[in-house]
């Protein structure tokens, strides 16, 4: 078979010409295709990677801040309540009997005729 083709001599007209001519066209074309299809889907990987990393730094950066927002919201809670247990002793302060006994207990100051001991708090050694 292979004799057959060696012996097959190629017609030069003008119609083979423009026939090699035409299918010389479609494969450059068919290349520049091909080329164009490898570019575009390139870029459109690389766009969906820079929107998927975007996407991910997003989500860290959401839970960061998530986590810190529920961090200040139980500092504020906790703020509160010593808040209000501020304006409780200041309402407390207010009141004379209520500093004569801080007095009495922290400073050691008497009434008159009064006697202060002053006991240990730990257990006795004997």
């Amino acid at each position: 078979m292979s004799e057959r083709r060696k012996t097959v001599t190629r017609l030069d007209s003008n119609y083979v010409q423009q026939y090699d001519a035409y299918i010389e066209r479609q494969k450059r074309k068919r290349q520049r295709l091909i080329r164009r299809l490898v570019l575009f889907s390139l870029v459109i990987m690389l766009m969906i990677g820079a929107m998927g990393f975007y996407h991910w730094n997003q989500r860290i950066l959401h839970a960061e801040k998530t986590e810190e927002y529920e961090k200040l919201q139980e500092e504020l809670a906790e703020l509160k309540r010593q808040e209000e247990h501020l304006k409780e002793e200041i309402e407390l302060l207010n009141d004379e009997s209520y500093v004569l006994d801080i007095a009495r207990t922290n400073y050691f100051f008497t009434k008159k005729g009064e006697l202060i001991f002053k006991l240990q708090d730990g257990d006795p050694s004997y």
